[in-house]
């Protein structure tokens, strides 16, 4: 990809200014939103295959676990039995290089072990039904607030399912449905080029207050997800806890975070869990907002929506998730072991988020790819500020059947000029995530977080 230079940019600044005072920030006709469900998917994907047969028609996705299945067990895959179709490498990726992101087009490039097994695509992704339900309802009448910072008039369902600009897009992937409260236990690993790593333990746990069953609007309180994350591993970092509320305008109202300190043994703010700051435990090798591929507050970018193309992206990686596979056969050195990854080919929504003119941030561009069955962002090319690929960030996504919500169960973010790479999400040595437990906002206050640290 060219880097923009900044004529470019500033000339694109101005035409998605005057576009989205224009017409960006309006809902849609109730003619277009007539669509979901029947030409459009319930929330707003070409519900038809495409026209070479390679992308089926989304006939509902995953709505029944496989035969044999328990709630608590690590995903079996469904797809098991499928003979992958073509393997890229660095040799034969001319012929794919059109529906390869730039960031796996580096990673081939750049290792000379490296491949994308391609299997047939699947469409798998699914939400229960009052989902599909609210996000018609959102569709005429979601609009952006505060220069798009926020969003107003929308609940429970993504709130642009047929979206006008790239804002709404990203808005989709931060409101969408991922159960209602979830508890899940996952490793971080950020080997060095050696392949030697320390293994960092944790305990996720999310309230998803945007989609509680018969929430409003005016009960949100503003938060859209609470989030408890505590350090299980090593002991010198374990005990330490993160309590986030998740605003939904994060200009107007800063995310609210704090830190039980366990060697002090008290709360305190955290500012500074945001934006470009350095991830949790993440040895610099992940920003905060890249937490869940992006987060927070959108008001540094520019956000064009490029459209929509058909890409080779991770998808249904349920042998990632095996709990058959160790830890130590996927932390390979300079990249995972891309034995386990699985490759399909969907239609994406592409993103290009342009630093805005005097705003700061590691990344000076960032292009999302966002599956447009789920709203889940499958992959992240980053650019630092000289316009060079920095960071290949992928999100390898399961339809979790038994809560009917797609969603990673890896994330691995490899940074080019490093020669190393972070995985976080690993749960295959870990219990499953309990999509069960029963949370309400009171627990996630910050006196809450104190006596969670004191016991």
């Amino acid at each position: 990809m060219v880097p923009l230079n900044m004529n470019t940019r500033i000339i694109r600044f101005l035409f998605l200014a005057s576009a989205l005072s224009a017409v960006g920030f309006a809902a849609v006709s109730g003619a277009d939103a007539n669509r979901l469900g029947q030409d459009l998917t319930p929330l707003g994907a070409e519900r038809a295959g495409n026209a070479s047969g390679t992308i089926p028609a989304w006939d509902g996705g995953i709505t029944t676990p496989p035969a044999g299945y328990q709630v608590g067990d690590h995903h079996p895959d469904p797809y098991a039995s499928d003979q992958p179709l073509y393997t890229i490498t660095a040799q034969n990726l001319g012929k794919y290089a059109a529906n390869v992101t730039a960031g796996g087009a580096a990673l081939l490039q750049a290792y000379p072990d490296y491949k994308m097994v391609v299997y047939p695509t699947h469409r798998s992704a699914s939400n229960p039904q009052r989902i599909y339900d609210a996000t018609r309802s959102n569709a005429t009448t979601g609009i952006l607030v505060n220069d798009g910072a926020g969003f107003a008039n929308a609940i429970t369902g993504v709130p642009f399912p047929i979206p006008q600009n790239g804002l709404e897009v990203i808005w989709n992937h931060l409101t969408r449905y991922r159960g209602v409260a979830a508890v899940r236990h996952i490793g971080q690993a950020a080997p060095t080029r050696g392949g030697s790593y320390t293994m960092v333990q944790f305990e996720d746990e999310f309230l998803f207050n945007y989609v509680r069953e018969g929430i409003t609007a005016d009960q949100l309180d503003n938060v859209l997800v609470y989030f408890k994350q505590t350090v299980v591993s090593p002991p010198r970092l374990a005990g330490t806890i993160l309590l986030a509320h998740e605003t939904m305008d994060q200009v107007k109202e800063p995310r609210r975070a704090w830190v039980y300190n366990v060697g002090r043994r008290r709360v305190s703010r955290a500012p500074n869990v945001a934006y470009d700051n350095p991830g949790t435990a993440a040895d610099g090798m992940r920003t905060s907002d890249q937490f869940d591929m992006f987060n927070g507050a959108p008001d540094r970018y520019n956000w064009e929506l490029v459209g929509k193309k058909e890409m080779i992206v991770p998808y249904n990686s349920y042998q990632l998730h095996s709990d058959k596979v160790k830890y130590k056969d996927i932390l390979t050195p300079l990249h995972i072991n891309q034995d386990f990854a699985r490759y399909e080919l969907h239609r994406v929504w592409v993103v290009e988020a342009t630093l805005k003119p005097g705003a700061s941030h590691l990344y000076a561009q960032r292009t999302f790819y966002v599956d447009e069955d789920s709203w889940q962002i499958l992959a992240v090319d980053q650019y630092d500020s000289r316009g060079q690929l920095w960071r290949v960030s992928e999100a390898h996504c399961i339809n979790y059947y038994d809560a009917l919500t797609f969603w990673s169960t890896l994330e691995v973010h490899t940074d080019l000029q490093a020669g190393r790479y972070l995985a976080i999400g690993l749960d295959n040595e870990n219990p499953m995530y309990d999509f069960t437990i029963t949370r309400t906002p009171g627990d996630y206050s910050p006196d809450s977080l104190r006596r969670s640290g004191i016991r």
